[in-house]
């Protein structure tokens, strides 16, 4: 199971630790942590008007009408993934790029159906449930966001159902061009284990397309402007998702872990200075911009680590905390059923029969696997090392209610590891995306595309 990233409070990305307020009297004590941002927003009433009419034509891609409403929900949906209110100017920056990237999903489209490519509704279900667990949030609850938001699930199911499509023909209907041999892996870990000892990199990517010389200065306004977003705590696995027009664009932007010799060199160069946490500037590569996410460093063949599993229940506030000093009446009652299921639970499966009587949708009961040793702040990190397997921690006060957490097993691994497997997938997804930037080009050359749109 893949490890969740944790930022710079010890939080899980995922959301899966609520946490940490020193307050007294209420429970563990610790360093303040950052605010973890929302992956989700509410719009407002002015988020939700169109700004333009949704039933003008912005294109037409091979007879298929690309409309303004296509274009607005998409906006819409960023705004959502972001967590942040989107202004009307910013709408207006994201416009132009956002055209583009429905213009590709069409030709993608287009393209899987000349090949009688056929997605499953179960295929979309479980991949928007794959979304929801990248992201903390249990199934149903990004369906139910987006409604509440009036956003149509149209809209991302459509996008889901052109990169699953896209994919799916990439893999079964050209797999003889990227096939990868036994010959090929073991090639590969030959020079792995010349360069143990060396430093290689996690890392998340954003990939935004240029395909016309004439669209940079668009492409280039769209990727600040997503940084942007990022780097005010928008959800990177969220914004990947919708707007990579990469392979990895389902898995959250993942690129798992790199050498430097391995990536493009202006990435490389700026990865290797980068600190784990941070959010590149647009980088310029063939074919586009990309935005990197550093999630880690490690030692090749070098990095022992220690992997705990966790069960967590969560007591919701019906109010956010604001005065630790004073807190109401429900905030008080929810301190003390914290403490009393600290008292009564002895094992994790106890917590998770707990847990799923009490925990929200947008809660997890349990966050995956956690390297202890990239968990901050230290108090807590410490918490994690130490308390026996099974026992409940003292009441995790956060700003939205109160955490209690089991550690359920403590376990040694070596992520530094060279793996046959990590090697081939890597093969493999590097000549699929090749051949995706490739087949790209060619449909656009042979395209019929009328551009109704202001501009663009």
């Amino acid at each position: 199971m893949p490890i969740p990233r944790l930022g710079p409070s010890g939080v899980a990305a995922a959301g899966a630790f609520a946490v940490l307020l020193a307050l007294p009297g209420w429970g563990y004590a610790t360093e303040t942590p950052a605010k973890p941002a929302p992956i989700t927003a509410t719009a407002t009433p002015a988020e939700k008007k169109p700004a333009t009419s949704g039933s003008h034509i912005a294109a037409v891609v091979n007879g298929d009408v690309i409309s303004e409403a296509d274009i607005d929900n998409r906006a819409r949906l960023f705004a959502i993934s972001s967590g942040l209110p989107m202004a009307p100017d910013v709408i207006d920056r994201l416009r132009p790029q956002i055209l583009r990237q429905l213009i590709d999903e069409r030709l993608r489209v287009q393209e899987s159906q000349r090949r009688k490519i056929v997605i499953q509704e179960t295929q979309i279900a479980a991949a928007i449930k794959d979304i929801e667990s990248r992201n903390g949030m249990q199934p149903g609850a990004l369906r139910a966001k987006l409604s509440s938001d009036g956003v149509s699930i149209r809209t991302l199911v459509d996008q889901i159902r052109a990169q699953l499509a896209w994919t799916q023909m990439l893999r079964d209907v050209v797999t003889d061009k990227i096939r990868v041999t036994e010959a090929d892996v073991k090639e590969q870990e030959k020079l792995a284990e010349q360069q143990i000892g060396q430093t290689e990199y996690r890392l998340g990517e954003i990939f935004i397309p240029v395909d016309n010389p004439d669209n940079t200065a668009d492409a280039k306004r769209f990727a600040d402007t997503v940084i942007a977003e990022l780097r005010a705590g928008a959800s990177f696995g969220l914004v990947a998702a919708q707007f990579s027009q990469t392979q990895s664009a389902l898995e959250g932007g993942e690129l798992g872990w790199e050498l430097p010799n391995q990536l493009d060199s202006a990435v490389a160069r700026i990865v290797t200075e980068m600190p784990v946490g941070a959010i590149s500037n647009a980088v310029r590569v063939p074919g586009g911009f990309s935005v990197v996410s550093l999630q880690g460093k490690r030692e090749i063949g070098h990095q022992m680590v220690t992997i705990a599993r966790l069960r967590q229940a969560f007591v919701a506030f019906t109010a956010p905390l604001t005065d630790a000093q004073n807190p109401t009446a429900q905030q008080r009652e929810a301190l003390a059923k914290a403490k009393d299921i600290q008292a009564t639970v002895k094992s994790c499966d106890q917590m998770e029969a707990i847990a799923k009587t009490i925990n929200g949708p947008n809660r997890q009961i349990d966050p995956g696997e956690v390297q202890v040793e990239g968990v901050n702040p230290p108090a807590f990190r410490q918490l994690l090392a130490t308390i026996p397997l099974g026992q409940a921690t003292e009441p995790l006060i956060s700003h939205d209610g109160i955490a209690v957490i089991s550690v359920c097993s403590r376990d040694q691994k070596n992520l530094g590891e060279i793996n046959a497997k990590d090697i081939q997938r890597r093969l493999v997804n590097e000549r699929i995306e090749m051949l995706s930037r490739q087949t790209m080009r060619d449909l656009h050359r042979k395209a019929s595309i009328d551009m109704h749109d202001r501009g663009v």
